[in-house]
């Protein structure tokens, strides 16, 4: 069998070559030799971190980012051919490194010490993050001193749950599996908090998360309100992917007097948008804290059991979206069969977005254009906001 051009990347990261062939951790342009061994090409570079490939957190640190950006793109349009579908795909937008401004990781007590950090891919074993390229300064800078707190507070072979959110006054952080009853537990949580300037510090020991620490409400900035946050709540992973991804969605609806965001959470799009705006949205707290802006109309509404009818859909003049992973196929099929002008789909999985889509192309709309974005930088998770306009 002769050499190989690597010419693309599969969705979860293998170099794949005309013929067919996978290989990992091979970058557009590498060489792949009969016996599988890899001679790098102009697209491959040096991964900035030393866990790099065994750490989890990260699949894709061996591409530069022009073959990143071209993974992104053909993610979108791999998906969306899957449905008979073509579209405008813009030049992805990537957050820098260093960046992201939430994360879940998890801790495990080994004798003395405490190994803090993300599982290996495709295991439960934990890569002990010395080094981090994606996570934000402000909160790599606190794996260390949390180590030494989660010394006392984790029995031994157990694991504990660690929660990393920056909020506008600081880092909120959220603590699950452990307990801390005692005096000496609580006197620790709280030196800690003060001497790392928490925003906010919550232990959840199996019965809900409890605030042990928070001098003053958390809150976290949108559209420049600042909004009541929620415990570990839902924010997009950077602010500089959550930028990209409000100024696409107010392209999309520009002009619109009054617009519906659907799975508003605590309100990314809906805070952002002028005019009259309707956000529809699940979670109690997430909705609690909307509401509390006082800025938009809020409905506390599950839009997988009771979506915005088609009636109620054309009473706006642009509607927003922004559902989770798996979709929304029910409130498409209803979007697709009102008369509102103007859609704007935010999507975190674009297999699911391509089924929606092609629902609402097959009602009427039109695909007009797709912003990718890669706030999830290094990693095989895509991004996007799409515009839909009515034929």
């Amino acid at each position: 069998m002769p050499d190989e051009l690597i010419v693309r990347v599969a969705a979860r990261g293998d170099g794949v070559t005309e013929s067919g062939r996978h290989a990992p951790l091979a970058a557009p342009g590498d060489v792949l030799a009969e016996d599988g061994t890899l001679t790098p090409g102009p697209h491959h570079q040096i991964p900035p971190c030393r866990h790099f490939p065994r750490c989890g957190g990260c699949q894709l640190q061996h591409l530069d980012d022009a073959s990143y950006a071209q993974f992104i793109i053909d993610r979108i349009a791999n998906a969306l051919a899957q449905q008979g579908l073509t579209a405008d795909i813009r030049p992805p937008h990537l957050s820098p490194p260093r960046t992201r401004r939430r994360a879940g990781l998890q801790a495990e007590r080994r004798g003395r010490d405490v190994i803090l950090g993300f599982s290996e891919a495709g295991s439960n074993a934990l890569v002990d993050v010395r080094q981090c390229e994606i996570l934000l300064p402000e909160l790599f800078a606190l794996l260390a001193p949390l180590r030494t707190l989660l010394t006392g507070l984790l029995a031994p072979r157990r694991r504990a749950g660690v929660a990393l959110t920056m909020a506008d006054r600081g880092v909120d952080l959220a603590l699950s599996g452990i307990e801390a009853d005692s005096l000496a537990a609580a006197e620790a949580l709280t030196a800690f908090a003060q001497a790392h300037n928490l925003a906010r510090l919550s232990i959840d020991d199996g019965y809900g998360a409890q605030v042990r620490w928070e001098p003053r409400p958390a809150t976290i900035t949108l559209g420049g309100v600042a909004v009541p946050l929620p415990i570990d709540a839902f924010l997009q992973a950077t602010a500089d992917g959550e930028g990209s991804l409000v100024a696409a969605v107010r392209e999309a609806t520009a002009g619109a007097a009054t617009t519906a965001d659907l799975f508003a959470g605590l309100g990314t799009f809906a805070l952002s948008l002028p005019g009259k705006v309707y956000a529809a949205e699940a979670s109690r707290d997430a909705t609690l804290a909307l509401k509390g802006t006082g800025r938009v109309l809020v409905e506390h509404r599950d839009l997988y059991r009771r979506p915005l009818t088609a009636a109620e859909a054309s009473r706006f003049a642009a509607i927003a979206l922004d559902p989770p992973r798996a979709g929304a196929e029910t409130q498409a099929r209803e979007l697709a069969a009102s008369t509102a002008p103007v859609i704007a789909y935010v999507s975190c999985n674009p297999n699911s977005f391509a089924r929606d889509a092609r629902i609402m192309t097959e009602g009427g709309y039109r695909l007009d254009w797709i912003q990718p974005v890669g706030q999830f930088r290094w990693s095989t998770h895509v991004e996007l906001a799409a515009r839909f306009g009515r034929n």
